[in-house]
Protein backbone atom coordinates (compact mmCIF):
# COMPACT_ATOMS: atom_id res chain seq x y z
CA UNK A 1 0.00 0.00 0.00
CA UNK A 2 1.68 3.37 -1.49
CA UNK A 3 0.35 6.86 -0.63
CA UNK A 4 -0.17 6.59 -5.24
CA UNK A 5 -3.05 4.34 -4.78
CA UNK A 6 -4.80 5.32 -1.21
CA UNK A 7 -5.26 8.67 0.94
CA UNK A 8 -2.64 9.52 3.51
CA UNK A 9 -5.75 8.78 6.00
CA UNK A 10 -6.00 5.43 4.99
CA UNK A 11 -1.91 5.03 4.31
CA UNK A 12 -1.78 6.29 8.37
CA UNK A 13 -4.10 3.42 9.42
CA UNK A 14 -2.79 0.46 7.38
CA UNK A 15 1.02 0.92 5.99
CA UNK A 16 3.02 -1.50 7.26
CA UNK A 17 0.31 -3.81 8.59
CA UNK A 18 0.95 -7.09 7.97
CA UNK A 19 -1.95 -8.87 6.37
CA UNK A 20 -2.70 -11.83 7.06
CA UNK A 21 -2.45 -10.14 10.79
CA UNK A 22 0.21 -12.23 13.50
CA UNK A 23 -1.67 -14.29 15.71
CA UNK A 24 -4.72 -12.71 14.60
CA UNK A 25 -3.55 -9.34 16.46
CA UNK A 26 -5.36 -6.68 14.33
CA UNK A 27 -2.50 -4.12 16.36
CA UNK A 28 1.44 -4.95 15.81
CA UNK A 29 3.02 -6.57 18.88
CA UNK A 30 5.82 -5.22 21.21
CA UNK A 31 8.74 -7.66 20.69
CA UNK A 32 10.55 -6.25 23.69
CA UNK A 33 13.55 -8.49 23.20
CA UNK A 34 17.01 -7.16 22.71
CA UNK A 35 18.78 -10.46 21.31
CA UNK A 36 17.35 -12.78 18.42
CA UNK A 37 18.81 -15.84 16.76
CA UNK A 38 20.98 -15.82 13.84
CA UNK A 39 19.25 -15.24 10.89
CA UNK A 40 19.61 -18.56 8.04
CA UNK A 41 21.48 -15.91 6.27
CA UNK A 42 23.72 -14.60 8.63
CA UNK A 43 21.90 -11.38 9.80
CA UNK A 44 22.23 -10.44 13.26
CA UNK A 45 18.76 -8.75 14.29
CA UNK A 46 19.93 -6.60 17.51
CA UNK A 47 17.79 -3.90 19.47
CA UNK A 48 20.90 -0.98 19.13
CA UNK A 49 21.20 -2.02 15.35
CA UNK A 50 17.16 -0.76 14.63
CA UNK A 51 16.28 -3.86 13.02
CA UNK A 52 14.10 -5.73 15.55
CA UNK A 53 10.59 -6.50 14.43
CA UNK A 54 8.67 -3.72 16.15
CA UNK A 55 11.61 -1.25 14.83
CA UNK A 56 11.11 -2.46 11.52
CA UNK A 57 6.84 -1.84 11.25
CA UNK A 58 7.40 1.29 12.76
CA UNK A 59 10.05 2.00 9.73
CA UNK A 60 7.67 0.83 7.29
CA UNK A 61 5.01 2.89 8.12
CA UNK A 62 7.18 5.88 8.11
CA UNK A 63 8.57 5.51 4.65
CA UNK A 64 4.93 5.12 3.42
CA UNK A 65 3.98 7.96 4.94
CA UNK A 66 6.86 10.32 4.39
CA UNK A 67 6.76 8.72 0.76
CA UNK A 68 10.41 7.31 1.25
CA UNK A 69 12.40 4.11 0.30
CA UNK A 70 13.62 3.40 3.76
CA UNK A 71 12.48 5.05 6.94
CA UNK A 72 14.80 5.08 10.32
CA UNK A 73 13.59 6.06 13.56
CA UNK A 74 15.59 7.52 16.24
CA UNK A 75 15.87 8.43 20.21
CA UNK A 76 14.89 11.78 19.47
CA UNK A 77 14.27 14.60 16.52
CA UNK A 78 18.48 15.85 17.56
CA UNK A 79 19.65 12.27 17.24
CA UNK A 80 17.76 12.28 14.15
CA UNK A 81 19.43 15.35 12.74
CA UNK A 82 23.20 14.40 13.97
CA UNK A 83 23.49 10.93 12.31
CA UNK A 84 21.53 12.26 9.08
CA UNK A 85 24.66 15.53 9.24
CA UNK A 86 27.03 12.75 10.45
CA UNK A 87 26.02 10.34 7.25
CA UNK A 88 26.87 13.08 4.83
CA UNK A 89 29.74 15.75 6.64
CA UNK A 90 33.10 14.51 7.22
CA UNK A 91 35.53 17.16 8.98
CA UNK A 92 36.59 19.94 6.73
CA UNK A 93 32.99 19.80 4.71
CA UNK A 94 31.18 22.48 4.51
CA UNK A 95 27.25 22.99 5.00
CA UNK A 96 24.95 25.79 3.86
CA UNK A 97 22.05 26.32 6.21
CA UNK A 98 18.80 28.23 4.55
CA UNK A 99 16.85 30.51 7.19
CA UNK A 100 16.56 30.67 10.79
CA UNK A 101 16.04 27.16 12.27
CA UNK A 102 15.54 25.16 15.44
CA UNK A 103 17.66 26.46 18.66
CA UNK A 104 19.04 22.87 19.00
CA UNK A 105 19.99 22.37 15.47
CA UNK A 106 21.17 25.91 15.47
CA UNK A 107 23.63 24.89 18.39
CA UNK A 108 24.57 21.59 16.83
CA UNK A 109 25.56 23.78 13.59
CA UNK A 110 27.40 26.82 15.73
CA UNK A 111 28.71 25.16 18.77
CA UNK A 112 29.58 21.58 18.12
CA UNK A 113 30.45 21.67 14.63
CA UNK A 114 33.25 23.73 15.23
CA UNK A 115 34.77 20.68 17.13
CA UNK A 116 33.76 17.73 14.59
CA UNK A 117 35.43 20.52 11.89
CA UNK A 118 32.24 21.23 9.59
CA UNK A 119 32.27 24.89 8.30
CA UNK A 120 28.33 26.26 8.19
CA UNK A 121 27.45 28.69 5.89
CA UNK A 122 24.19 30.20 6.99
CA UNK A 123 22.10 32.25 4.23
CA UNK A 124 19.21 33.89 3.41
CA UNK A 125 16.38 30.85 2.80
CA UNK A 126 14.33 33.14 -0.06
CA UNK A 127 18.05 34.51 -1.91
CA UNK A 128 19.21 32.57 -4.31
CA UNK A 129 22.04 34.18 -5.07
CA UNK A 130 23.03 34.02 -1.56
CA UNK A 131 23.14 30.27 -1.44
CA UNK A 132 25.41 30.37 -4.76
CA UNK A 133 27.46 32.79 -3.10
CA UNK A 134 28.04 30.65 -0.21
CA UNK A 135 29.24 27.21 -2.34
CA UNK A 136 32.87 26.44 -2.51
CA UNK A 137 34.76 22.99 -2.97
CA UNK A 138 34.13 22.15 0.23
CA UNK A 139 30.64 22.48 0.20
CA UNK A 140 28.95 19.06 0.79
CA UNK A 141 25.13 19.72 1.65
CA UNK A 142 22.58 22.11 2.31
CA UNK A 143 19.81 22.63 5.25
CA UNK A 144 16.31 24.22 5.40
CA UNK A 145 13.41 23.88 7.35
CA UNK A 146 10.19 23.25 5.87
CA UNK A 147 8.50 25.70 7.84
CA UNK A 148 10.61 27.72 10.47
CA UNK A 149 10.58 28.08 13.91
CA UNK A 150 9.37 30.37 15.49
CA UNK A 151 8.44 32.56 12.92
CA UNK A 152 6.23 30.02 10.41
CA UNK A 153 8.31 31.52 7.62
CA UNK A 154 8.56 28.70 4.27
CA UNK A 155 11.65 29.26 1.59
CA UNK A 156 11.84 28.55 -1.65
CA UNK A 157 11.84 25.18 -0.85
CA UNK A 158 11.52 24.27 -4.59
CA UNK A 159 14.40 26.19 -5.42
CA UNK A 160 16.45 25.23 -2.40
CA UNK A 161 16.47 21.29 -3.62
CA UNK A 162 16.89 22.02 -6.88
CA UNK A 163 19.93 23.84 -6.34
CA UNK A 164 21.29 21.03 -4.63
CA UNK A 165 20.74 18.71 -7.37
CA UNK A 166 22.43 21.11 -10.16
CA UNK A 167 25.35 21.59 -7.68
CA UNK A 168 25.84 18.25 -6.59
CA UNK A 169 24.57 18.61 -3.08
CA UNK A 170 22.86 16.77 -0.25
CA UNK A 171 19.76 18.14 0.34
CA UNK A 172 18.49 17.86 3.88
CA UNK A 173 15.24 19.41 5.16
CA UNK A 174 13.17 19.38 8.29
CA UNK A 175 9.79 18.30 7.87
CA UNK A 176 8.66 18.51 11.72
CA UNK A 177 5.69 21.41 11.61
CA UNK A 178 3.74 19.86 8.42
CA UNK A 179 4.02 16.30 8.96
CA UNK A 180 3.67 14.34 5.75
CA UNK A 181 0.53 15.35 5.90
CA UNK A 182 1.07 18.63 4.64
CA UNK A 183 4.14 17.81 2.74
CA UNK A 184 6.24 15.68 1.06
CA UNK A 185 9.86 17.04 0.76
CA UNK A 186 10.37 13.55 -1.16
CA UNK A 187 8.25 14.39 -4.11
CA UNK A 188 10.85 18.12 -4.50
CA UNK A 189 13.80 15.85 -4.48
CA UNK A 190 15.16 15.78 -1.00
CA UNK A 191 17.35 13.50 0.27
CA UNK A 192 17.19 13.22 3.53
CA UNK A 193 13.91 14.39 5.37
CA UNK A 194 14.08 14.19 9.18
CA UNK A 195 11.29 14.67 11.84
CA UNK A 196 11.11 15.13 15.82
CA UNK A 197 8.13 12.76 15.97
CA UNK A 198 7.81 13.67 19.43
CA UNK A 199 5.95 16.62 18.13
CA UNK A 200 2.91 16.01 15.26
CA UNK A 201 4.01 12.75 14.15
CA UNK A 202 3.49 11.21 17.32
CA UNK A 203 1.05 14.10 18.24
CA UNK A 204 0.13 12.80 22.17
CA UNK A 205 2.89 14.43 24.46
CA UNK A 206 4.08 11.13 25.86
CA UNK A 207 7.31 10.07 23.97
CA UNK A 208 10.39 11.22 22.63
CA UNK A 209 11.69 9.84 18.98
CA UNK A 210 12.94 11.00 15.78
CA UNK A 211 12.95 9.93 11.94
CA UNK A 212 14.97 10.08 9.04
CA UNK A 213 13.70 8.85 5.44
CA UNK A 214 15.83 8.66 2.13
CA UNK A 215 16.99 5.81 -0.14
CA UNK A 216 18.20 3.01 1.11
CA UNK A 217 21.71 3.90 0.44
CA UNK A 218 21.77 7.15 2.65
CA UNK A 219 19.45 5.36 4.96
CA UNK A 220 22.28 2.85 5.76
CA UNK A 221 25.03 5.84 6.44
CA UNK A 222 22.59 6.85 8.76
CA UNK A 223 22.16 3.87 10.47
CA UNK A 224 25.94 3.38 10.71
CA UNK A 225 26.34 6.19 13.01
CA UNK A 226 22.92 5.70 14.87
CA UNK A 227 24.35 2.36 15.60
CA UNK A 228 27.84 3.99 17.21
CA UNK A 229 25.98 6.83 18.71
CA UNK A 230 23.51 4.97 20.37
CA UNK A 231 21.08 6.52 19.47
CA UNK A 232 18.22 3.77 18.25
CA UNK A 233 14.71 3.56 19.29
CA UNK A 234 13.22 1.65 22.57
CA UNK A 235 10.59 -1.00 21.13
CA UNK A 236 7.49 0.10 23.65
CA UNK A 237 8.31 3.74 22.49
CA UNK A 238 8.34 3.06 18.68
CA UNK A 239 4.92 0.88 19.45
CA UNK A 240 3.60 4.50 21.08
CA UNK A 241 4.94 5.97 17.91
CA UNK A 242 3.09 3.69 15.17
CA UNK A 243 -0.14 3.85 17.55
CA UNK A 244 -0.03 8.12 17.07
CA UNK A 245 0.46 7.60 13.68
CA UNK A 246 -2.74 5.84 12.66
CA UNK A 247 -4.23 9.17 13.67
CA UNK A 248 -2.30 11.66 12.01
CA UNK A 249 -4.07 12.92 9.53
CA UNK A 250 -7.24 13.34 11.17
CA UNK A 251 -5.34 15.24 13.86
CA UNK A 252 -3.02 17.33 11.92
CA UNK A 253 -5.99 18.22 9.37
CA UNK A 254 -8.34 19.05 12.87
CA UNK A 255 -5.70 21.30 14.05
CA UNK A 256 -5.09 23.50 10.90
CA UNK A 257 -8.42 24.24 10.81
CA UNK A 258 -8.62 25.19 14.42
CA UNK A 259 -4.84 27.77 13.83
CA UNK A 260 -6.39 28.99 10.52
CA UNK A 261 -9.80 30.20 12.53
CA UNK A 262 -7.38 31.32 15.43
CA UNK A 263 -5.21 33.36 13.36
CA UNK A 264 -7.75 35.21 11.52
CA UNK A 265 -9.61 36.02 14.61
CA UNK A 266 -5.96 37.38 15.82
CA UNK A 267 -5.33 39.22 13.04
CA UNK A 268 -8.12 41.40 12.83
CA UNK A 269 -8.23 42.02 16.98
CA UNK A 270 -6.82 45.54 18.19
CA UNK A 271 -4.89 44.35 20.79
CA UNK A 272 -2.64 42.07 18.30
CA UNK A 273 0.01 43.87 16.49
CA UNK A 274 1.42 41.38 14.14
CA UNK A 275 0.29 37.37 13.35
CA UNK A 276 2.74 34.91 11.26
CA UNK A 277 0.50 32.31 9.86
CA UNK A 278 0.80 31.47 5.94
CA UNK A 279 -2.57 30.30 6.24
CA UNK A 280 -3.64 34.12 6.01
CA UNK A 281 -3.53 35.97 2.73
CA UNK A 282 -1.20 38.50 4.20
CA UNK A 283 1.60 36.36 4.95
CA UNK A 284 4.41 36.82 2.83
CA UNK A 285 4.89 33.17 2.14
CA UNK A 286 1.29 32.55 1.64
CA UNK A 287 1.09 31.80 -2.24
CA UNK A 288 4.35 29.31 -2.09
CA UNK A 289 2.68 27.49 1.45
CA UNK A 290 -0.64 27.24 -1.02
CA UNK A 291 1.74 25.77 -3.98
CA UNK A 292 3.64 23.08 -1.87
CA UNK A 293 1.15 22.69 0.94
CA UNK A 294 -1.98 20.80 1.86
CA UNK A 295 -3.06 22.52 4.42
CA UNK A 296 -1.28 25.46 6.89
CA UNK A 297 -0.82 23.24 10.12
CA UNK A 298 -1.00 24.07 13.79
CA UNK A 299 1.89 26.54 14.54
CA UNK A 300 1.48 30.28 14.88
CA UNK A 301 3.26 33.19 16.16
CA UNK A 302 2.03 36.76 17.00
CA UNK A 303 2.69 39.79 19.05
CA UNK A 304 0.28 42.03 21.29
CA UNK A 305 0.26 45.51 20.70
CA UNK A 306 1.30 45.86 24.29
CA UNK A 307 4.66 44.41 23.72
CA UNK A 308 6.11 41.91 26.91
CA UNK A 309 4.64 43.11 29.15
CA UNK A 310 1.19 42.47 27.58
CA UNK A 311 2.21 39.36 26.18
CA UNK A 312 2.64 37.96 29.63
CA UNK A 313 -0.31 38.65 31.17
CA UNK A 314 -1.60 36.65 27.89
CA UNK A 315 0.27 34.32 29.04
CA UNK A 316 -1.24 34.60 32.52
CA UNK A 317 -4.85 34.91 31.41
CA UNK A 318 -5.38 31.72 29.04
CA UNK A 319 -7.31 28.79 30.10
CA UNK A 320 -6.93 26.09 27.47
CA UNK A 321 -3.41 25.92 26.47
CA UNK A 322 -0.61 24.71 28.68
CA UNK A 323 2.49 27.47 28.89
CA UNK A 324 5.22 24.57 27.67
CA UNK A 325 7.94 24.86 24.97
CA UNK A 326 6.93 21.58 22.61
CA UNK A 327 4.38 21.42 19.72
CA UNK A 328 1.98 19.10 17.85
CA UNK A 329 0.19 17.74 20.61
CA UNK A 330 -3.37 17.17 20.32
CA UNK A 331 -3.70 20.19 23.58
CA UNK A 332 -2.79 23.58 22.51
CA UNK A 333 0.72 24.58 23.50
CA UNK A 334 1.66 28.68 23.92
CA UNK A 335 5.18 30.00 25.13
CA UNK A 336 7.77 32.78 24.49
CA UNK A 337 10.52 31.07 22.27
CA UNK A 338 12.82 33.83 23.58
CA UNK A 339 12.71 31.91 26.53
CA UNK A 340 12.31 28.36 25.49
CA UNK A 341 13.25 27.23 21.96
CA UNK A 342 15.46 30.07 21.71
CA UNK A 343 16.83 30.76 24.97
CA UNK A 344 19.88 29.30 24.11
CA UNK A 345 20.26 31.97 21.36
CA UNK A 346 22.01 35.10 21.56
CA UNK A 347 19.29 38.36 22.25
CA UNK A 348 21.35 39.76 19.43
CA UNK A 349 21.19 36.68 17.28
CA UNK A 350 17.30 36.49 17.96
CA UNK A 351 16.82 40.53 17.46
CA UNK A 352 18.17 39.61 14.13
CA UNK A 353 15.50 36.80 13.29
CA UNK A 354 13.20 38.32 14.19
CA UNK A 355 12.98 36.52 17.65
CA UNK A 356 11.34 39.60 19.99
CA UNK A 357 10.76 38.78 23.62
CA UNK A 358 6.95 39.69 22.88
CA UNK A 359 6.78 37.07 20.32
CA UNK A 360 4.72 34.42 21.58
CA UNK A 361 4.13 30.90 20.06
CA UNK A 362 1.23 29.14 19.37
CA UNK A 363 1.04 25.35 18.86
CA UNK A 364 -2.81 24.53 18.69
CA UNK A 365 -4.68 21.57 19.51
CA UNK A 366 -7.80 20.05 18.52
CA UNK A 367 -9.80 21.20 21.14
CA UNK A 368 -13.45 23.02 19.40
CA UNK A 369 -12.15 26.12 17.80
CA UNK A 370 -15.25 28.29 19.05
CA UNK A 371 -13.53 27.25 22.70
CA UNK A 372 -10.49 28.38 21.72
CA UNK A 373 -11.43 31.49 20.45
CA UNK A 374 -13.77 32.70 23.17
CA UNK A 375 -10.52 31.68 26.05
CA UNK A 376 -8.54 33.95 23.48
CA UNK A 377 -10.92 36.64 23.82
CA UNK A 378 -11.26 36.71 27.70
CA UNK A 379 -7.62 37.19 27.63
CA UNK A 380 -7.35 39.75 25.73
CA UNK A 381 -9.70 41.90 27.89
CA UNK A 382 -7.87 41.24 31.15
Amino acid sequence: MTAKNVSIETLAVHAAEPRPARDRSVVFPIYQGTVYEIAPDGGVDYLRYANTPTQTYLHDKLAALEGAEVALATASGMAAISTALNSELASGDRIIVAGNIYGGTHALLTEESRRIGWGVDFVDAYDPAAWAAALTPQTKAIYVESITNPLIRVGDLAGIAGFAREHGLTSIIDNTFPTPVLFRPHELGYDLVCHSATKGLNGHSDLTAGVVTGTAERIERVRHYLTLFGGSLDPHTAFLLARGLKTLAIRVRAQGENALALARFLEGHEAIAEVHYPGLEAHPDHARAVELFSGFGSMLAFRPAGGLDAAERLLKSLEIPYAAASLGGVESLVTRPAISSHAKISAEERAAAGITDDLIRFSTGIEAADDLLADFEQALRD
